[in-house]
């Protein structure tokens, strides 16, 4: 009781009632300056404007005599109470005005052409007598504030009679004829919303107010004003934010016409919605694709139901095109020819004014101003049962058309953005449509796809420039060139530079490779006396040149050691290239990360092995579709490689091992149209989840359905996608590696395989030497490279060194793939360390078998991996398995599982 009295007494006191009848004669004040402007200019005004404003000015008289109530009481207490009841009084017969102008106003809202009815001229008479009634009290009662020198006693009787009249006879029947009118009647969509806001919103929490009040303005029982001035303040500020929010409503649904379009704020996701339209636009290859997207931006848009919107073509210059459209679509078609032909005055200047045909605008328009034109188009859009009618033109030549199915959004209107919308797409669309009848549109997205590839290769050239170019130009790498003398078998540093670039000694460990080469160089000079250069690696793997000459007067050999510069690394095997072109290939082969990749698969430099290196390295910095022929067990090798070239995240292998039957690979690959989805949502296609992190390997492509193998063509030639059985195109960015041991182009004669696939296969064919004829010479260097991979410490490396009788024996069984020939070279080397019982003393590489360039580091650090977050990180996404990184780590499954918690990769 205590919280509900403190809310009356707050609610009812001086101070808040005053600022709350303050604030609402400001606000009418406000809304009637704004309808007083848009009178002003006009040559017309509507019969429900005047009647608005006179209700306007009515209430504001209420709170105005308020006011000075108000005033009197708390400011200027020496006010004569005469002047205040007069005010009060004259109060009383804007009351009247009010509400009857009120009831005009609903009345003349919801009729065309409003004539004042017998019923509303005998109510003016009535308002009339009650005006007259107060006029004469206030004015003859002026110097009477007194209850008993007042002539006329029946004061208070009169106010409660105009209440009760005010209330129910006058405003509730003129409540329900407009109620009538709205249900008997065909109002515009937009009217029929503007009368429910201003008797739900206004008109009944009016009534309800004024009812609650109890005749606020008596003033003979101070008791009963006391009582009733919680219900004023309360009253007050309902009314007040009704008022607010009506006339926001109200104005923004075209109230008399004042605006020319609905009007709603800025949609500020347009633009991002709008580049993904653009995306799909620019991928467009036909016209039913181009009717597909437009259902679809319609949709997501606008909230309007997928088959609600229809594109038509008014001139199909295709056959095949006209073939798709129904008999409902051409039926259509000919009533818009037809009315287009009957009409020509009317709608054609009508549709390039308003570029485009909104039923509900035109309709509420015609309603207030009634033309032949409006007539005719809303004829138009009823036959055609359009809610909206946009045309697409080009060179001011209508060439298509979006039709709206009438109703297709029965809660919302169609605002001045949205059309604004509507027309910007209608441009874009009808840019499209025109270069699908003018152009061939499918070379230009594949011309647009191959500049795509072409820039990312230079791209990736120039970074592949950059990275050789950093290799030269470390520090103090081209200051220092080192000196070793060579006599009487016995080497001799000459400067310190020679010791920080050859770090061993080179007169007792003689089974170091470079120790063996710097021998072997200096023996060769001076039997040949000839100049001799070589290259070989330092302490930190960077490849270092040695070069020897003779000093003929002192029988001594002087070797310098120092790093390359370009002209080096080039000279070296330029003789080997079949284009000498690609030198800038030798150099990244032999500075770049890319390159040793490929160096580390084959470890040789012979003219066939080279030129495939540069070749293979070629197309991996490219991003086009590759096709593999080689040996089974070459190709993970080999797509691990490319899929690191090409800096991918996720590496997706799919294994064909006989013909595909049924349409799952395809499904799962291209995804599928809606129409065919199963009750279930169905797995996101391969070429969505990979785009721009994935590589798609595809093993043996020949057993891919034909069907599917021209879906991946058209992917591999215009870089998008069709879903499966479906006009929807999807842009996508995926590298994509196949492998076949067929004969790809007999089985396209034959009519097994895809000829548009095998065409742009072709172009990216990588084929790896066969091992069987390669030369002897090539092999046994591939030989003795393969052997050094194997081995990392240098210490017992002349021990193991293959002899040529075991390299002839490798040759005379020759291995069909580099991994058997790594498999063979490791068996050898094995044997052979235990044979002179140094097995225990070799340090073999423990990554060697492994082709994965990831995995390669964890498998050396070995059980030091478990200490480093980032490999452990790399090993889980790998394995997603403990056991099987233990095994791999050779280490305790209970030491994987601490180290996973500890990482939270469990």
């Amino acid at each position: 009781m205590f919280f509900l009295e403190y809310i009356e007494y707050f609610f009812g006191s001086y101070p808040f009632i005053f600022a709350t009848t303050c604030g609402s004669f400001i606000l009418k004040a406000c809304l009637l300056i704004a309808l007083l402007r848009k009178t002003i200019g006009s040559a017309t005004v509507e019969r429900p404007l005047i009647f608005l404003l006179a209700t306007l000015i009515g209430n504001m008289f209420s709170d105005f005599a308020w006011m000075i109530k108000l005033t009197q009481t708390l400011f200027i207490p020496q006010l004569s109470y005469s002047i205040v009841l007069f005010f009060i009084r004259i109060a009383w017969v804007f009351f009247i005005i009010q509400y009857q102008s009120l009831a005009l106003f609903i009345e003349s809202l919801v009729t065309q052409r409003y004539q004042l009815p017998m019923r509303q001229k005998l109510f003016i008479g009535i308002s009339f007598c009650f005006g007259l009634a107060f006029i004469l009290i206030a004015v003859f009662d002026f110097y009477c504030p007194s209850i008993s020198q007042r002539k006329f006693a029946f004061e208070p009787t009169t106010q409660n009679l105009a209440t009760f009249y005010a209330l129910f006879p006058l405003m509730l029947t003129s409540l329900f004829a407009a109620i009538q009118k709205i249900r008997s009647a065909r109002l515009p969509f937009i009217l029929t919303k503007q009368i429910k806001i201003f008797i739900q919103v206004l008109i009944a929490p009016l009534l309800v107010a004024d009812f609650i009040q109890l005749f606020p303005f008596k003033t003979y029982a101070i008791t009963l004003i006391a009582h009733s001035y919680a219900a004023v303040g309360f009253t007050t500020i309902l009314l007040t934010l009704s008022i607010y929010f009506c006339s926001r409503k109200i104005f923004g649904l075209r109230f008399l016409n004042f605006k020319g379009h609905v009007q709603q704020p800025m949609n500020l996701n347009f633009i991002d919605d709008f580049k993904g339209v653009l995306e799909r636009l620019s991928s467009v290859t036909n016209f039913r694709e181009l009717g597909h997207i437009t259902q679809n931006f319609f949709k997501d848009t606008f909230n309007i139901p997928f088959n609600k919107t229809s594109l038509y073509f008014k001139k199909m210059s295709d056959e095949k095109e006209k073939n798709h459209t129904t008999i409902a679509q051409e039926h259509v078609m000919s009533l818009v020819e037809t009315f287009m032909a009957t009409n020509r005055d009317a709608i054609e200047p009508a549709i390039k004014e308003e570029q485009i045909l909104i039923y509900d605008e035109i309709d509420f328009t015609h309603f207030y101003h009634a033309c032949e034109k409006s007539t005719i188009i809303l004829q138009f859009l009823r036959a055609i049962n359009a809610d909206i009618f946009l045309p697409i033109y080009v060179e001011e030549k209508l060439i298509a058309y979006i039709i709206v199915d009438r109703h297709a959004r029965m809660k919302q209107f169609y605002s001045n953005v949205e059309r604004d919308e509507l027309i910007v797409f209608s441009s874009y669309v009808g840019n499209i449509i025109n270069l699908l009848q003018n152009k061939n549109f499918d070379i230009l997205i594949e011309q647009e796809q191959s500049l795509r590839k072409e820039l990312f290769h230079k791209h990736q050239e120039i970074d592949q420039y950059k990275e050789s170019i950093k290799s030269f130009l470390r520090k103090n790498k081209t200051q220092h060139i080192g000196i070793i003398f060579y006599k009487n078998k016995k080497f001799t540093y000459g400067n310190q530079a020679a010791k920080e670039l050859i770090d061993i000694n080179i007169n007792t460990q003689h089974g170091h490779p470079t120790a063996q080469l710097l021998r072997k160089l200096a023996d060769t000079v001076e039997a040949f006396k000839a100049p001799q250069t070589a290259f070989s690696k330092d302490f930190s793997d960077n490849t270092i040149i040695i070069c020897a000459v003779p000093h003929l007067e002192q029988s001594t050999v002087i070797i310098t050691v120092s790093y390359p510069d370009i002209s080096d690394m080039i000279k070296h095997h330029i003789d080997l290239l079949k284009d000498p072109t690609e030198w800038d290939y030798l150099l990244y082969l032999q500075t770049t990360r890319s390159g040793k990749l490929i160096n580390q698969l084959i470890p040789a430099a012979g003219p066939v092995l080279l030129n495939f290196k540069i070749n293979l390295l070629k197309i991996a910095l490219s991003k086009k579709a590759i096709l593999l022929e080689m040996a089974e067990e070459d190709l993970t090798p080999t797509v691990q490689i490319l899929h690191h070239i090409s800096l991918r995240d996720i590496l997706h292998t799919i294994t064909l091992s006989s013909p595909s039957t049924n349409f799952d690979l395809a499904i799962a690959l291209f995804g599928i149209n809606p129409i065919f989805g199963f009750n279930k949502k169905s797995e996101q296609p391969l070429l969505e989840k990979l785009d721009n992190v994935g590589t798609l390997f595809i093993k043996n492509i020949h057993f891919l359905d034909i069907e599917s193998q021209e879906y991946l063509a058209q992917f591999i030639r215009y870089g998008f996608y069709t879903l499966f059985k479906s006009d929807q195109k999807v842009v996508s960015n995926v590298r994509i590696i196949c492998s076949s041991n067929q004969n790809l182009s007999v089985l396209a004669q034959e009519g097994k395989f895809s000829k548009v696939l095998l065409q742009e296969l072709q172009s990216t064919k990588v084929a790896m030497p066969s091992l069987l004829t390669l030369s002897e010479e090539e092999l046994h260097n591939l030989t003795e490279g393969f052997s050094q991979q194997a081995i990392i410490s240098d210490t017992l490396n002349n021990m193991l060194v293959l002899s040529p009788k075991e390299k002839s024996t490798i040759a005379t069984k020759r291995p069909a793939s580099l991994q058997e020939l790594k498999s063979k070279i490791q068996h050898l080397l094995i044997k052979k360390s235990k044979k002179n019982q140094i097995y225990h003393d070799v340090e073999f590489d423990p990554a060697y078998d492994i082709t994965d360039p990831d995995l390669m580091l964890a498998a050396r650090l070995g059980k030091q991996a478990l200490k480093d977050e980032k490999t452990m990180i790399l090993l889980w996404n790998k394995f997603k398995n403990q056991n099987k990184i233990s095994v791999f780590l050779g280490v305790n499954r209970s030491s994987v599982n601490r180290r996973c918690k500890k990482y939270n990769l469990l």
